[in-house]
């Protein structure tokens, strides 16, 4: 049985919208609270990081800034403290989009990852698949 500490921070996440929970139960028992539902925000704007192959559609790009979006908030909380630990459950995608950008402080904190979509799975589920192996 994996541990996620209490306090915890969960991000649950897919090229669409994320989840951000935090572990309010136990080490060995996590009982997470929602604390906020992420939506892309001002895709047009912002863009996605690094070269575009030529070949991605509308959607992927969508898809990659919106990673770009998570991280540069995952980041930034880190630096400012605001979570001792994270895991990231994305779908491969996501998942692989957001490493490369990650901060060497978040990448400090990560103590597990999850590379499965969750975003509309039922809390429980979620929970569960935070302690297997």
């Amino acid at each position: 049985m994996k541990k996620i500490p209490a306090g915890t921070w969960v991000l649950v996440a897919d090229g669409e919208e994320a989840r951000l929970f935090r572990n309010a139960g136990t080490d060995y028992k996590a009982s997470l609270e929602q604390m906020e539902l992420i939506k892309p925000r001002d895709l047009l704007d912002d863009g996605p990081s690094g070269r575009r192959p030529p070949e991605l559609n509308e959607q992927s790009i969508d898809e990659a800034t919106f990673a770009k979006q998570l991280v540069n908030r995952l980041n930034a909380a880190a630096l400012q403290n605001k979570y001792e630990h994270l895991v990231l459950m994305a779908d491969p995608q996501t998942l692989g989009q957001m490493r490369p950008q990650l901060h060497q402080e978040t990448e400090r904190r990560i103590i597990r990852e999850v590379a499965k979509t969750f975003t509309n799975a039922p809390l429980e589920d979620i929970q569960h698949a935070l302690h297997e192996e």
